[in-house]
């Protein structure tokens, strides 16, 4: 039996979890569903403890975070153990290519760079030193580089922002507006003539313009999607409390009855 001291070892930190790793895809001692895993089969368990992490900062739940935070880790280390079997790479790589990546992005820290600029400036520095990354790379398209993974609307405003970087962009928000305006009207025309795959199509264009109208008035077009989720569980749960106080339930409502409890909802929030 393998010395499992540090396994068990409360204090452990870092080195614990990943020797638990280690164990967790021993093929002859570990557990088989870790062990059946692949980067492809682990990715989706990513994206989901990413979000989570992000719930739990929305909520300011700062003990579940803590957890959270954890389980974000975990996938980290379970995509490193994955690449050290196959000899692609270990877990101290990924933390020293990050610790390279950081030392050269910030040579006003780390460097004989003045570190008298605003946070404005250095964003404009970041993406200049992330645009040479690139090169280095071979990434040569504008757009290259671009995680197609990503959740669509974070990826609609990285797309636009790396395509008016080369001046492709409409100089103001009338333009702006303008344009959803026309894309409004297509998705009309499509859905009264068109197939369904074409009017899916004039209706991803209507989310694309509205992503680029949040980018230009300096919106997060995912972070206000999320607020407007919040707003209406918390409207449509007051209507089913105060349903409830009435002894029914939304099925034996109707939209009448409903639509009067969510405007007196909205205005309760409004007076607060």
């Amino acid at each position: 039996m393998p010395d499992d001291t540090l396994i068990h070892d409360p204090n452990g930190g870092m080195p614990r979890l990943l020797a638990i790793m280690r164990a967790l895809r021993d093929p002859d001692t570990g557990c088989p569903w870790d062990i059946e895993q692949d980067f492809a089969s682990i990715a989706p368990y990513t994206i989901e403890e990413a979000y989570e992490v992000a719930d739990a900062i929305e909520r300011e739940n700062w003990e579940e975070l803590r957890g959270e935070l954890g389980d974000l880790l975990f996938q980290s280390v379970f995509h490193a153990q994955m690449a050290s079997e196959l000899g692609l790479f270990d877990f101290d790589d990924v933390a020293n290519t990050m610790s390279d990546k950081m030392l050269a992005r910030h040579p006003h820290v780390f460097g004989d760079q003045s570190n008298a600029k605003s946070a404005e400036q250095q964003t404009v520095d970041w993406e200049v030193i992330k645009a040479a990354e690139r090169a280095g790379k071979a990434q040569g398209g504008t757009l290259d580089g671009v995680a197609v993974g990503l959740p669509a609307l974070l990826r609609a405003k990285k797309l636009q922002k790396r395509a008016a970087r080369v001046g492709f962009d409409w100089p103001s928000t009338d333009q702006v507006l303008d344009k959803i305006v026309e894309e409004a009207g297509e998705l009309v025309e499509a859905r009264n003539e068109l197939s369904q795959a074409e009017v899916e199509e004039e209706f991803g264009d209507l989310l694309f313009v509205m992503v680029n109208l949040g980018r230009h008035l300096g919106i997060e077009s995912e972070t206000a999607l999320r607020a407007a989720n919040a707003k209406f569980t918390r409207r449509f749960e007051s209507i089913e409390a105060a349903l409830a106080a009435r002894g029914k339930t939304p099925e034996q409502s109707d939209l009448e009855e409903m639509d009067a409890l969510w405007d007196a909802a909205k205005l309760q929030e409004k007076q607060r």
